[in-house]
């Protein structure tokens, strides 16, 4: 029931996003302040879900060292490897904001 409802909040949400990109600039040539707040949220989505990210993977590494100290080397890479990645998608979300507004 409680992921009906997560799934139900997103799907309003990225249906209400919509409207707020395809809106033109008003007479003046300057922001209604909709497409700031779209892009806030969604940074702020697309942050929060690589800062989820992090954490799973950070909670998973260091399990499994503490069940194979010997492959310590190994997964530590594989951890590192994984955070650059997760990282440069919150990167990449920072920047088309920027480049969006």
């Amino acid at each position: 029931m409680r992921m009906r409802i997560v799934l139900l909040a997103l799907v309003i949400l990225l249906l209400c996003t919509t409207s707020v990109f395809a809106q033109a600039t008003n007479g003046g040539g300057t922001d209604t302040g909709l497409k700031t707040i779209g892009l806030v949220i969604g940074m702020g989505i697309g942050s929060g879900l690589c800062g989820i990210g992090q954490g799973r993977a950070a909670a998973g590494a260091a399990e499994a060292i503490a069940r194979n100290p010997g492959a310590a080397g190994g997964i530590r890479f594989a951890l590192i490897l994984g955070l650059a990645f997760i990282e440069s998608l919150a990167l990449y979300v920072f920047v088309v904001v920027f480049l969006s507004r």
